[in-house]
């Protein structure tokens, strides 16, 4: 039994009646009297209190988050119970005990180790001082955050040989809260409902809909309305998109609506997709590569329109003129698309990249905002997706209300009144093209912020040079040297790199002002690939950086004021709370992602950890591990001859986790030009049955033949010869 809030209340009246109680007779017999009575009744209350962070404790707390907790909790930002903090996933606490005046004095309170060695990119969801989070392998901990100590762990057992089967790391996004149990979904697919004090299972399901594509899930659930909300990952490997919810008591399946149309000589499931098939062109056969638009990451809801928010992913294959010759809008990829949320009916659709041709995911994290727009409200979405691109669109119905490009762009000038790009002829050519932003966005997943008080969202903007060449023939699902990942399944229609990109890659942190569509403030970091934002009625911003940092910034000013380093590249963002009445802030640190897997900017390379800060904190900071290297690779035999064929090889095989030998410095996943000689010399014992599946190396048994191990070593010693310092 918990102590209700009125009973809280009064015996926090002691103190004051006891002072009472001091003042002339009759006054002190009443206080007395009251006093008594109170103290009986919080003796018996605190008595019946389980422990914090007992089972019973962590039952009660957790059996009480639903639709209303979490907008009850709005007001206050007391707890974090939904992955972006509220509905609206704004991401902006109202807490301001840590703030731009006194941020100097945030030390850490404890470290928690999360045991990984791979990606880490959930917040932490805590409730009355009980912390979720989910590491790589879609491990979930929950955690004592009062103390930093383990309640438990649970291990969905994901097949680690199959890691190859997804396109950006085995990363997880974290979990969802309701009525006292924790949803996550797994790599591979499964929806979990865990009991929230203990960690076991209640029930379990496959999302999949088809076992022959490589469908994973990385993001978080959404629960809503008893309903539990899910989208997959896969586009790259030629997957159908969809969205499935599920009963959050019992897991059975409430409904399900797909991204993009189907095979048309079937039967459509509904109306949009009978509407969207008209904006594809049956002739590139579109359905056999699946067509992509998955919704792998945001999901928003509004719980006063009853509408629940899908961005939606990428064509596949990226290559519009491959999977839909004669062109077309292609809906609903790169699109915002509203449903009805107790029966998942298409209600509207807003789609920010006609005909995608990038792989610009409209998969961004999305807030919802009320905003003066010509001096009337607003009710908005607020949306930062790859296109680069700031969007502002009516959520009521989907109309458009303004977009201004965010970073530079190449691919449109803009957009017109009715919402539509502006296109520039050049970014559809048949010719290599420095696609700028490139594929890895100008924003990805890594949440931004929004806070009312500076009328600001604070994005991580960055650039990743990319050149994409079209395929001049494409066979979906062939492995062919040359064709990027091609041997792990990749199909999307272009040549990565084939011509060396010439712009440069950056990484900052934006302030953008959405009602003015004008940058603010900005802060430039050392690379691309930073942390998701968190912001503060404090004034403040905080992230976390590729090289290593966490750090606290001036809302209005973008002014740094405070860091601490962290051991490794962040990704991921962080969440504030209150426990006992102290404002906390946690950070999990992990570097990965399909970025993080190949290069870093850190010679650190700690393993995932969570950190929690609080003014006045004193613990000292876990010690940091180097990034281990064996310097560039040297003495491994091979014949010059081979080293166009294991060039192509290598492109199809081993570029999408390794990258280019000795040119890129490795990231979570080892660069082959800086491991010890005898790991290439042996080689051919590595790639085929090798001892590194169980850390999510493919078997490329029956993709590549033993006479291409030769000239996969020519390659690789190659390149490091070509670079060693004469």
């Amino acid at each position: 039994m918990i102590r209700s809030p009125r009973v809280d209340s009064a015996c926090r009246l002691l103190p004051e009646i006891a002072a009472i109680s001091r003042r002339p007779p009759r006054l002190a017999q009443a206080a007395i009297a009251i006093s008594l009575g109170l103290t009986l009744s919080c003796s018996a209350a605190l008595a019946q209190s389980p422990a914090k962070g007992s089972p019973e404790h962590i039952k009660a707390v957790t059996s009480a988050v639903d639709g209303a907790s979490i907008k009850a909790n709005t007001a206050t930002s007391n707890d974090w119970p939904t992955i972006g903090l509220d509905y609206a996933e704004t991401r902006f606490s109202k807490l301001n005990k840590i703030n731009a005046d006194n941020v100097k004095q945030l030390g850490l309170v404890w470290s928690y180790p999360l045991e990984s060695s791979r990606g880490v990119e959930a917040t932490p969801v805590v409730v009355d001082g009980i912390m979720y989070q989910t590491a790589s392998w879609s491990v979930v901990h929950a955690i004592d955050a009062r103390t930093g100590k383990r309640i438990w762990t649970f291990d969905p057992k994901v097949d680690r040989e199959k890691g190859y089967r997804g396109c950006c790391d085995v990363v997880n996004r974290g979990v969802a809260l309701w009525k006292g149990k924790v949803y996550f979904g797994a790599y591979d697919g499964r929806l979990f409902a865990l009991d929230a004090a203990t960690g076991k299972v209640v029930w379990e399901k496959d999302t999949i809909v088809s076992k022959e594509h490589s469908y994973t899930i990385t993001g978080a659930p959404r629960v809503f309305n008893g309903k539990v909300v899910i989208g997959n990952g896969g586009a790259e490997f030629g997957v159908r998109g969809y969205v499935t919810a599920y009963d959050a008591e019992t897991g059975n399946q409430a409904w399900r609506w797909f991204t993009v149309p189907g095979d048309p000589s079937k039967p459509f499931e509904d109306e949009s997709m009978a509407a969207a098939a008209k904006t594809w062109d049956p002739a590139g056969k579109y359905w056999i590569n699946g067509g992509g638009g998955t919704a792998w990451d945001t999901i928003t809801f509004d719980p006063d329109l009853n509408l629940v928010y899908i961005g939606t992913g990428n064509g596949a294959p990226w290559n519009q003129k491959i999977r839909s010759p004669a062109g077309g809008d292609n809906l609903y990829l790169s699109s915002i698309v509203a449903l009805n949320a107790d029966t998942g009916k298409y209600a509207w659709h807003y789609q920010e990249t006609p005909g995608d041709h990038w792989d610009y995911t409209a998969t961004q994290p999305m807030i919802l905002a009320d905003i003066n727009i010509d001096g009337a409200p607003r009710k908005v979405i607020l949306h930062a997706p790859k296109n680069g691109f700031f969007f502002v669109i009516d959520r009521t119905n989907g109309k458009f209300i303004s977009a201004k490009n965010f970073v530079d762009v190449n691919w449109a000038t803009g957009y017109d009144a009715n919402g539509r790009p502006i296109e520039i002829k050049e970014a559809r050519s048949d010719d290599a093209y420095d696609s700028i932003p490139g594929p890895a966005g100008a924003h990805n997943w890594h949440p931004m912020s929004f806070n009312p008080q500076t009328g600001l969202a604070y994005i991580p903007a960055q650039g990743v040079p990319t050149n994409l060449t079209p395929e001049k023939a494409f066979k979906h699902n062939a492995v062919e040297p040359g064709k990027f990942a091609s041997a792990t399944g990749w199909n999307v229609g272009f040549l990565l790199n084939a011509t060396p990109p010439k712009n440069p890659a950056f990484g900052r942190l934006l302030a953008w002002d959405p009602v003015k569509q004008k940058e603010a403030w900005r802060v430039e970091h050392v690379a691309p690939w930073n942390g998701g934002t968190l912001t503060t009625a404090g004034n403040l911003v905080f992230q976390g950086t590729a090289d290593g940092r966490f750090v606290a910034y001036n809302a209005t000013t973008g002014e740094k004021l405070w860091e601490s380093p962290t051991g490794t590249g962040v990704v991921a963002a962080a969440s504030t709370y209150m426990i006992d009445d102290q404002q906390y802030v946690s950070i999990a640190v992990g570097w990965g992602g399909v970025i993080g897997q190949w290069i870093r900017v850190t010679e650190l390379s700690s393993p995932g950890t969570v950190y929690t800060f609080a003014l006045g904190g004193k613990t000292p900071l876990p010690a940091f591990t180097k990034y281990q290297t064996e310097g560039l690779l040297k003495g491994v035999k091979y014949d010059p001859k081979d080293i166009p064929e294991g060039t192509a090889i290598y492109v199809a095989a081993c570029a999408a986790c390794h990258s280019v030998p000795g040119v890129d410095n490795g990231g979570n996943i080892r660069n082959l030009g800086y491991v010890a000689p005898e790991t290439i010399t042996n080689l051919k014992d590595i790639v085929f049955k090798g001892p590194f599946r169980d850390r999510g190396m493919p078997d490329f048994t029956g993709k590549l033949k033993e006479e291409d191990i030769p000239k996969l070593q020519a390659f690789i010693q190659g390149t490091a010869d070509s670079i060693r310092p004469k």
